[in-house]
């Protein structure tokens, strides 16, 4: 049975049928009303006013491929700048060939790229140090939330570099639902409250983040990239297969196959999620040590480092971040093929 006509142009062959709405559209008419889509995400949030230097997050996975591009496509509408930013988290076999990607996609599309370096901004430590230091201790399950947190830490550094005003990441629909399962899952209320909206306003003097694709299912991401012919590196990160958003995300697709409509529903639940006052937590202050946004002495990354740097990785994990007021007790000396040379923590 040959292909219906698009329904959009009426011209051309349709190409797909869109998994939400049913809709048979040719590919062309897809890339159009999907960047329309973003765009009234954008516009309809007030996420990047006119004049926005704009830090993209870029990977070189497929989201913040097709969030660059997307974006460069609405540099003209939006009237912001663009600027790439992305993070060398030290995974031998893997970040490499990533960033080749991202400078062959900067290169292409004429846009700036800086690369920072977990190796620089942490005090020497990069992932593979990090996963060394964790393997012995029971958490080598732990790393994706040691990279997340440092990744989000050295983003930020990256575009203030650039001079950025705000920060785009790529996070997409599928994303965001397994972020809600998660927290769910882990009983975690307090970033279930936190989970709504499209991005963060920017408190405590952090740049405002925002998230404009995430009413965007990963099919459809998927199918931009394809129609656009987008060069992205899509091999997963050797880290992933233990991290606990597998499960999630296992369990969301299970959820969609019975319920389509359930990855979205998700996403607007966090929305409406909120605490009673008698939960709330207390307004964050400031870290003591480099002045981030934090809801205890540390911010999560100071207090990731200083477990580090410690020899007790599992100290800043959970209810283990009960033994960062200790003192640090002494123990026999870490190796030195899993720990690199201390250096002092960078000021942010």
């Amino acid at each position: 049975m040959p292909a219906p006509p698009c329904t959009s142009c009426h011209a051309a062959r349709a190409a797909l049928r869109r998994p939400r709405s049913g809709q048979a559209l040719c590919g062309a008419c897809f890339c159009t009303a999907f960047e329309a889509e973003v765009l009234h995400t954008v516009l309809t949030g007030r996420l990047l006013p006119p004049g926005a230097v704009v830090a993209v997050g870029a990977s070189g996975g497929k989201d913040s491929t097709v969030l660059a591009h997307v974006l460069r496509e609405l540099v003209p509408r939006l009237g912001i700048s663009l600027q790439l930013v992305a993070v060398d988290e030290g995974i031998g076999g893997y970040r490499d060939a990533a960033l080749a990607a991202v400078r062959r996609q900067a290169a292409r599309w004429e846009l700036p790229l800086t690369v920072v370096a977990y190796e620089d901004l942490f005090g020497g430590w990069t992932m593979d140090a990090v996963a060394r230091s964790t393997a012995g201790s029971g958490r080598s399950r732990s790393c994706c939330t040691f990279c997340g947190v440092l990744r989000r830490r050295a983003l930020e550094e990256g575009a203030r570099r650039v001079g950025a005003t705000h920060i785009v990441t790529g996070h997409n629909a599928d994303d965001m639902a397994e972020t809600v399962l998660m927290n769910f899952l882990r009983g975690d209320a307090g970033r279930l409250a936190r989970g709504g909206g499209l991005g963060s306003p920017g408190e405590g003097g952090a740049l405002p983040r925002c998230r404009p694709l995430q009413f965007a299912s990963q099919k459809e991401v998927v199918l931009y990239a394809h129609f656009r012919r987008l060069d992205y590196f899509s091999e997963e990160c050797v880290y992933a297969p233990e991290a606990f958003r597998g499960h999630a995300r296992d369990l969301l697709k299970r959820l969609e196959a019975a319920r389509p409509s359930a990855v979205l529903d998700l996403v607007h639940s966090a929305e409406r999620l909120a605490l009673a006052a008698s939960a709330r937590p207390p307004r964050p202050g400031a870290c003591s040590r480099c002045g981030a946004l934090a809801s205890r002495a540390l911010c999560q990354a100071c207090a990731l480092l200083d477990g580090l740097n410690r020899g007790r990785p599992r100290l800043a994990i959970g209810k283990g971040r009960r033994g960062l007021d200790e003192e640090a007790t002494p123990g026999t000396p870490r190796d030195p093929a899993q720990t690199p040379t201390p250096k002092a923590v960078p000021t942010f």
